[in-house]
């Protein structure tokens, strides 16, 4: 299997999704300092070149070459066009970042087009990613990595935008199911992490607001606090921010498994009845 050190580097290729702005272009700064080739992907064709820009300005290897290529990534066979064009510029793929989302909100009987694009950017962009390079990266036999871009909200399941929570919740089952295929796959040197963020001030999240506000963490702390859980081998990278510690999301994830396991009603945190009794767990 793959560790960081070994996938990230001169020589090596990273392709990242919802590369414009925000922890993606944060992780390609990242990638770029280390040397890497990068290739941003974004469906945001007024950002990306400035984007592209940003990262060769980050780039310690004047050889790695540095792309921007617009692409929808809800549509698999633009997302198949983009892996032929990646493959014929820059050759195996290394590190793969399926970061692309959006966030219109959602009702459960609000407007059919905000489920249909939320879902299908959020959850089959990441499939379409997964699915059309993974094969290749296992094939070619090198240390390889595939990031996947969850969301504490497709654990927890808050009330408020269940069309982005059933996409995130889809992203964290099929990249555990992608990391037990990778593991159990003779050979494979092909590793699978889920990032899952916490409040970081991006476009995405903003939502009208000019400044970052004091509880949020910035890209570049979220995209740090990644390299060092992927230096660490971790799985699973559950971000704190300047609000909620890692302890306080632990209990708020146990819980939610409580709620199947004690019978509580769903989503009981927010519950009239079991609201308190919430409130009282988490002083424990």
């Amino acid at each position: 299997m793959a560790d960081l050190q070994s996938v990230i580097g001169k020589g090596k290729v990273a392709v990242v999704t919802g590369a414009a702005s925000g922890i993606g272009l944060a992780a390609a700064k990242l990638f770029a300092s280390r040397g890497m080739a990068v290739v941003l992907v974004d469906n945001d064709r007024s950002r990306l070149e400035e984007a592209r820009e940003n990262v060769a300005a980050q780039s310690k290897n004047a050889d790695a070459k540095v792309a921007a290529i617009a692409t929808d990534v809800s549509d698999r066979e633009a997302v198949a066009a983009l892996e032929r064009t990646v493959s014929e510029q820059f050759g195996d793929v290394h590190l793969l970042m399926n970061n692309a989302g959006i966030q219109p909100g959602s009702s459960l009987f609000g407007p059919e087009a905000n489920w249909e694009s939320v879902l299908n950017v959020n959850l089959m962009g990441i499939i379409h990613g997964t699915r059309v390079f993974g094969p290749k990266m296992i094939a070619h036999g090198e240390p390889a990595m595939i990031i996947n871009t969850g969301s504490k909200q497709g654990i927890t399941t808050p009330p408020g935008d269940p069309a982005y929570n059933v996409a995130k919740a889809g992203v964290k089952a099929f990249t555990e199911a992608l990391q037990h295929e990778l593991r159990s796959t003779a050979d494979c040197r092909v590793n699978a992490h889920l990032l899952i963020p916490g409040f970081v001030y991006t476009p995405l999240a903003a939502r009208g607001r000019t400044e970052k506000p004091d509880g949020a963490w910035t890209p570049e702390q979220t995209a740090d606090f990644m390299m060092e859980s992927l230096d660490r081998g971790d799985f699973y990278i559950l971000c704190p921010d300047n609000d909620v510690d890692r302890a306080t999301d632990e209990k708020r994830i146990a819980w939610a498994a409580g709620d199947i396991i004690e019978n509580r009603p769903p989503l009981s945190r927010w519950h009239p009845d079991w609201g308190g009794a919430f409130a009282e767990y988490l002083k424990t």
